[in-house]
């Protein structure tokens, strides 16, 4: 039966300040985004960014996801805490990300930028989509370094026993949304986007299959110990939160089957 090592949390500290394993996952994430949003942006004109772009979109999502995922932490997650110690907000070190509220925050930096740039929300967001999955897959290798998030008890036999829990066999669940939602959800959408295809699409694909395998893993999924679950004994605060994710994505989908193909974008300074 495998033991999840213990692995400090602390990958490197450079004189009075250490570089956690978890933060290194988001830097991967961002990494990822840049270099294969700048390969689209070169390698496909119907996309809605240039090169330059991609990394001015870069800066701003990333605001979004730290502001939103903390304020989304807090207020799905933590709120007592946070009212308690307001503080706790500004310290990210300890930990505390929520995927919906970073959605958020995201979809906020988006929309932002596309209306400065006078590009559809839409096709930026479907440019955007593919380009997240790697980081997410990341984030999970976090959870799992830093051995939090584990699953329930299971007697399979890949069952991880996470000292920090007990010595019980459980499910390596932060492995399971890690493939689906890093491995799985990247190849979709990245095969998916190859071709044009019509505004919305992409996106919705995205909402709807991420939504999806977080809503079926957290039936796997220990729910976090101050909350618990929230009805019929099952029912959790991720799938709460992932039910109206997948249902705007479904309806995205079939929003975009009334809307036209991109067309190629035009030659504008800024844009080669």
């Amino acid at each position: 039966m495998p033991v999840h090592p213990f692995i400090d949390p602390v990958a490197f500290s450079l004189g009075p300040v250490s570089i956690h394993w978890y933060g290194l996952m988001y830097v991967v994430g961002f990494l990822s985004f840049w270099g294969l949003g700048v390969w689209r942006a070169r390698s496909r004109d119907w996309d809605p960014l240039s090169p330059q772009q991609v990394g001015d979109l870069l800066f701003w999502g990333a605001i979004g996801v730290i502001i939103g995922g903390r304020l989304g932490y807090a207020l799905f997650y933590n709120f007592d805490g946070v009212l308690a110690d307001p503080l706790s907000l500004i310290r990210l070190w300890e930990g505390g990300m929520s995927f919906h509220g970073g959605l958020i925050g995201v979809l906020a930096a988006a929309w932002l930028y596309s209306r400065r740039l006078q590009v559809p929300f839409f096709r930026l967001t479907d440019f955007v989509a593919p380009l997240i999955p790697i980081g997410l897959g990341a984030g999970r290798v976090g959870n799992w370094i830093n051995g939090e998030l584990w699953g329930k008890p299971t007697d399979l036999p890949w069952a991880m026993v996470f000292p920090a829990a007990d010595y019980v066999p459980r499910h390596p669940s932060q492995l399971y949304q890690a493939f689906l939602e890093g491995v799985v959800l990247f190849v979709v959408l990245w095969l998916v986007s190859r071709q044009p295809r019509r505004t919305g699409l992409v996106s919705g694909l995205f909402l709807t299959l991420y939504g999806a395998f977080r809503f079926v893993v957290e039936f796997v999924r220990e729910p976090d110990a101050h909350i618990g679950y929230l009805a019929f004994g099952w029912v959790t605060m991720g799938q709460v939160l992932s039910l109206p994710v997948i249902l705007f994505g479904l309806g995205l989908i079939v929003w975009s089957r009334r809307n036209p193909l991109p067309e190629p974008r035009p030659d504008t300074p800024g844009k080669p």
